[in-house]
C-alpha cells in the first residue's frame, strides 16, 4: 500500500479504538491511538474516561522502548495543556517518536494547533489531517461545544407508520418494540444530559435513567453508573416531589421561570432548581443549552412530546433526529410527532436522512436539518 493508504488503514483502526470510549469519556472527547514501527503495530490505546490517562499515554505505556522511532496515529491532535493529566505532546516528545499522524486538530481553544506546533518544534514529523470527517463524526458534541458554546442536540422520537406517537388520550405504551427501546438506552448512555418536559413527566412518570440490563453492550456496569443529567423543563414548578424521576440514581436539574417555595421541596429531594430566562412564557431553550454547555455537556438527548420537540425544531436548536418507526397505524386522531403549525409548502423544514436501518421489527431513521434542501 502507498503511504496514504497505510495512513488511512491505521487511522481507521485508531478510530475503532476511540469508539470504545463512546459511553464513558464525557466531557472529554473519544480518542484512539496506534503506534507503528517498521511496518508493525507495537501498541494501541484509547481514552477510557475523564480524569484517566489519554489514549497516547496508554499506547506509550504498552509500547515501552518500542515507542522510540515509531509513527503515532491519533484521532485527535495531542493536547498541549495540563489538566487532570499532563500534556500528551510532551509525552510523545519524551518517548522519542519519529512521526505523528493526526485525524483532526483539537477544537479546544486551549490546544487549537499548539500541540502540533510543539511536536514540529521538537523535530517530529507531523502529518494530517487524515480521515478528518470520520473523527469529527465520532465527537459531534465535543466539537460543537468547543466551536459554538452549545452542545450537540439529538431528539429521539417513536412513531407509527402514519407519523403518530400516541393515542389522543395520551396512551403510548408501546408504539415500538423492545429492541428499539433498548437502542434508546444506548442514546441515553452516550449523552451527558436528557431533556424532557413536565407534561411528559406527569403523563409517563418515567425515570429517564440508563438501565444496565437493557444496554446489552460491553462494560455495562461502568456505563450505567454514569447516569446522564436529567433535565425537566417546568416553567411553573409543577414537578411532584414523589416523581420517579427524583427517586432514581443520578442528578436532576429542574429548569423553571419562577422563584417559588416549591423549589426547596424539590431540592430536599435532591434536585437542583435553575431559574432561566423566558421566551414566549416558556423556558428559553437556547439559554438552557448554553447552561448545559457551561457544565461541559457534549451531547444532549431530547425525549419529549410534540410541543417541546417542535419548539426545539422550530428554533433551529436540533442537530439530529432519531426516529423509531413502527409498522403499525394509530389513526388520524392520534397525536403527531411534532407540534409544527406550518401553513404552506414554502414553510416546510427539509431534512437530510443519513441512515435507515432495521431495529427488531421497527426502523430507525437518522436525519439532520438540511437548510440547503
Amino acid at each position: 500500500m502507498t503511504r496514504t493508504a497505510v495512513d488511512s488503514a491505521v487511522m481507521a483502526r485508531a478510530l475503532r479504538l476511540a469508539e470504545r470510549g463512546l459511553y464513558t469519556t464525557m466531557p472529554n472527547p473519544r480518542v484512539g491511538c496506534v503506534l507503528v514501527r517498521d511496518g508493525n503495530t507495537v501498541a494501541e490505546g484509547w481514552h477510557h474516561r475523564a480524569g484517566e490517562p489519554h489514549a497516547e499515554v496508554h499506547a506509550l505505556r504498552q509500547a515501552g522502548d518500542k515507542a522510540r522511532g515509531s509513527t503515532v496515529y491519533v484521532t485527535l491532535e495531542p493536547c498541549s495543556h495540563s489538566g487532570k493529566t499532563g500534556p500528551c505532546c510532551e509525552a510523545l516528545i519524551d518517548a522519542g517518536v519519529a512521526a505523528v499522524v493526526y485525524a483532526m486538530e483539537d477544537p479546544n481553544p486551549q490546544v487549537a494547533g499548539s500541540g502540533l506546533q510543539r511536536l514540529r518544534a521538537a523535530g517530529i514529523e507531523v502529518i494530517g489531517p487524515v480521515m478528518e470527517a470520520a473523527a469529527r463524526e465520532l465527537n459531534p458534541g465535543f466539537v460543537r461545544r468547543m466551536e459554538t458554546g452549545l452542545p450537540y442536540v439529538r431528539c429521539k422520537l417513536a412513531m407509527s407508520l402514519d407519523g403518530r406517537t400516541a393515542m389522543a388520550s395520551g396512551e403510548s405504551k408501546w408504539v415500538t418494540g423492545r429492541k428499539a427501546r433498548r437502542d434508546v438506552q444506548r442514546l441515553r448512555a452516550r449523552s451527558c444530559a436528557v431533556i424532557t418536559g413536565i407534561g411528559t413527566v406527569e403523563r409517563d412518570n418515567a425515570a429517564l435513567t440508563v438501565r444496565e440490563e437493557d444496554l446489552g453492550i460491553e462494560g455495562t456496569r461502568a456505563i450505567a453508573r454514569r447516569q446522564p443529567l436529567r433535565v425537566v423543563l417546568d416553567s411553573a414548578l409543577r414537578l411532584a416531589a414523589d416523581a420517579q424521576l427524583l427517586q432514581g440514581p443520578g442528578k436532576v436539574l429542574v429548569a423553571t421561570l419562577i422563584e417559588s417555595p416549591r423549589a426547596g421541596e424539590l431540592q430536599r429531594q435532591g434536585a437542583e432548581v435553575a431559574v432561566l430566562p423566558a421566551r414566549k412564557d416558556r423556558v428559553d431553550l437556547a439559554a438552557l443549552l448554553r447552561l448545559l454547555a457551561q457544565r461541559q455537556c457534549n451531547e444532549v438527548l431530547v425525549e419529549a412530546g410534540a410541543t417541546l420537540a417542535g419548539a426545539f425544531l422550530r428554533q433551529g436548536l436540533l442537530d439530529e433526529l432519531v426516529v423509531y418507526m413502527a409498522p403499525k397505524l394509530l389513526g388520524s386522531a392520534a397525536r403527531p410527532l411534532f407540534e409544527l403549525p406550518l401553513q404552506s409548502m414554502a414553510a416546510q423544514l427539509p431534512l437530510h436522512i443519513s441512515d435507515i436501518r432495521a431495529v427488531g421489527h421497527d426502523w430507525r431513521i437518522t436525519a439532520r436539518p438540511d437548510p440547503e434542501g
